[in-house]
């Protein structure tokens, strides 16, 4: 069985709506884009590294259908490792609609996305879910992913779509490696899905057990 991985970047808010332009989701969204100021060769050195490896991509059809118009197109200059990848492998688009799937190797899921996702894990080593923020929730939701990979940058917007909205459920997960900060203050934080639900206690426990150390 493969892996799920979701790749996030997000404000100090967690806003997560249009980080890479002003076009990618501008209803009701005037910071279209933000992530662009931010951006550092240590930040973009960690989004290199997170990708490799990857055999599938999973998207959300808003963001399928901005990659769709944008890779194909992209053959020189510094991103061309990028559309290489995107280009070359398959891409899984969940969607109630009809999108275009003229990208080379598109398909889109059935209504059965649940299912599909993890016939799609069953299928690849390493799925790659990008942006896709409604996607997303549906992934929390049904705890259908393995990793989180998450760019927490340093912004606060007060509004936005938020990574955590409302699709999660209670889930515990398990830091992988030490967070690290970019020259520019993004904290790039690497979870992995873990057994069991949240816990609870009580810290009077805490502190009677340190009164008990004096």
């Amino acid at each position: 069985m493969g892996l799920i991985h979701i790749e996030l970047f997000s404000t100090l808010d967690l806003v997560g709506q249009a980080p890479g332009g002003p076009d990618e989701d501008p209803e009701g969204f005037p910071f279209g884009g933000w992530q662009v100021p931010l951006l550092d060769e240590v930040s973009g050195a960690q989004v290199d590294a997170a990708y490799e490896g990857t055999d599938a991509l999973l998207l959300g059809r808003r963001t399928y259908d901005i990659f769709a118009a944008y890779w194909p197109n992209q053959k020189d200059g510094a991103e061309t490792e990028f559309a290489t990848l995107f280009n070359s492998v398959p891409k899984y688009v969940a969607s109630r609609g009809k999108p275009d799937l003229s990208w080379a190797g598109s398909t889109q899921l059935g209504p059965d996305l649940a299912g599909a996702v993890r016939e799609i894990r069953d299928r690849h080593e390493h799925v790659r879910v990008v942006g896709s923020l409604n996607l997303v929730q549906t992934l929390l939701r049904e705890q259908l992913f393995d990793r989180l990979d998450l760019w927490v940058h340093p912004i606060v917007l007060g509004g936005g779509k938020k990574v955590f909205d409302g699709g999660a459920v209670p889930t515990n997960v398990t830091l992988l490696e030490p967070p690290v900060a970019s020259p520019k203050g993004t904290v790039y934080l690497r979870y992995g899905l873990a057994d069991g639900t949240p816990g609870t206690g009580d810290m009077s426990a805490l502190d009677q057990a340190a009164a008990g150390d004096d």
